[in-house]
């Protein structure tokens, strides 16, 4: 006689006859998962998504510090080197990588990165990448996802890359591609750009892989360097290397929880366009110096500083942004400036201005995006080389408007977050061959303590070189 009724019978799980067991969600690891698939399914940025996910998971109690941390690393780890680990799931499975939905291959490169990126215990890094499989997929494809774990955990990095990776010597742009994880036709280009033999290219794509220093700026006007380190603490940040309105926050640093901040007295902005604000505002001018534009002026970083430097000579900034949304952006980000400023939604190629109205433009033109992989490591995957096609006219036409909107004797700075030669020389030499009336200023003497800034007249940064997003800068002075 049953003495217990009502209880069901275990259910068996296959051959084995073991006990089914419901899978056990981790928040962690989900959470990742659910970012990567943002990433994937609707072209989202990760520095944009995973925020918001990471309050909701400490509203609801799941996640402290250390699972924020982990939950953080696993993403960026994971876009970071989703070429290398696409070229190591593909050599332990039996069908083309393409044929893998992308669900699994996002399971399974999760996977990866914590057994070859991280020091997550192989067993645990298995047994929680089953486990996430479990509850993402169904038992049936986590069967998969834990066969093809085991073949990866049966070597290291180091050994995996040596078996994937061409030699350099046969093909050096697919080995470096595969072995720091960047799209071959990237390679190619950051190489072209920065020139010189293997070390450098080296150096730039790891330097690319690295987590970048969270970089406040602190607005003239409103607040200092001074003032922001103060209030941070000695501790827990480091004075800008190159900027005077810099301050780097020590790994972990929120920059939300800063008063400065939340008040808009500061912002989160890389020093490279920090270097590059100031070296348009700093630029010699003859005659007035009144009116100042910054032409593509979303999200309002490079605006916000202008204004405030603008302010403290008289001066007035019109910042104007295509975009309304990233306009309010810029309103946000100008809000409380001491100075007089305008915001306007206006197409830089159709302006609402006059010709000649201004005595300082900045032109920040939309680009691939290529210099800043470190903070957006997702744009290596998604950029394509076609993509250069698009922006050209814009980048072309942005300039040729930039230099129209300057007086006689005004200076236009023309910067692009790419290195990418048909961004940055192409443009420019392109626009000063066809347009004349303009000439080339020497921007490395406006950058006083930056080592490496090359032959000039313009500059580029790099990543490996100057600890910044690889920003590019030509000023020009409009001559007739």
């Amino acid at each position: 006689m049953n003495d217990q009724p009502n209880r069901r019978p275990r259910k068996p799980s296959g051959k084995s006859g073991k006990p089914y067991r419901r899978p056990q969600k981790d928040p962690v690891r989900f959470l990742a998962f659910e970012a990567l698939r943002a990433v994937d399914e609707r072209d989202a940025y990760a520095n944009l998504v995973l925020p918001p996910l990471l309050k909701k998971a400490r509203d609801k109690g799941d996640f402290d510090t250390r699972d924020a941390a982990l939950a953080t690393e696993l993403v960026y780890g994971t876009l970071r080197r989703q070429g290398t680990y696409d070229a190591i799931v593909a050599a332990c499975i039996d069908r083309p990588l393409r044929e893998v939905d992308p669900p699994v291959l996002d399971v399974l490169n999760l996977g990866v990165h914590q057994l070859l990126g991280t020091r997550i215990p192989t067993h645990a890094a298995v047994s929680a990448s089953v486990e996430l499989a479990r509850v993402v997929l169904g038992d049936g494809r986590a069967k998969f996802v834990n066969a093809v774990l085991r073949k990866v955990s049966q070597d290291d990095l180091d050994g995996w890359v040596e078996k994937v990776a061409p030699p350099y010597d046969e093909d050096a742009e697919d080995h470096l591609a595969i072995v720091h994880s960047h799209p071959r036709w990237v390679v190619s280009a950051l190489w072209d750009s920065l020139g010189g033999g293997r070390a450098g290219i080296e150096d730039l794509l790891e330097a690319d892989n690295e987590r970048p220093e969270v970089t406040l700026v602190a607005r003239p006007g409103r607040t200092t360097a001074a003032e922001l380190l103060d209030s941070v603490g000695e501790d827990s940040a480091l004075p800008g290397r190159w900027s005077p309105y810099a301050v780097r926050l020590s790994e972990g640093g929120e920059p939300g929880s800063l008063e400065a901040v939340r008040e808009g007295r500061a912002g989160v902005q890389d020093e490279g366009s920090q270097l590059v604000a100031l070296a348009l505002a700093n630029a010699p001018l003859d005659g007035p110096d009144e009116k100042w534009l910054d032409g593509c002026a979303g999200p309002g970083g490079k605006a916000a500083l202008l204004a405030g430097l603008a302010a403290q000579r008289g001066a007035a900034l019109l910042a104007a942004e295509k975009q309304p949304h990233r306009a309010g952006l810029v309103a946000q980000a100008l809000a409380g400036n001491p100075g007089p400023y305008q915001v306007i939604a206006a197409d830089g190629t159709r302006p609402p201005w006059r010709p000649g109205t201004f005595d300082r433009v900045l032109m920040d033109v939309p680009c691939t995006g290529l210099g800043a992989l470190r903070r957006r490591p997702e744009a290596r995957w998604r950029r394509r080389p076609q993509d250069l096609d698009g922006f050209a006219p814009l980048q072309r036409a942005l300039l040729r408007n930039a230099l129209e909107s300057v007086r006689v004797g005004g200076i236009v700075g023309y910067a692009t977050c790419s290195p990418h030669l048909a961004e940055t020389r192409a443009v420019v030499d392109d626009v000063l061959k066809h347009g004349g009336g303009a000439e080339l200023v020497d921007a490395r003497p406006l950058m006083q303590g930056v080592p490496a800034l090359g032959d000039g007249p313009d500059v580029q940064l790099w990543p490996h070189l100057h600890g910044t997003d690889a920003m590019y800068l030509a000023l020009i002075r409009r001559t007739a």
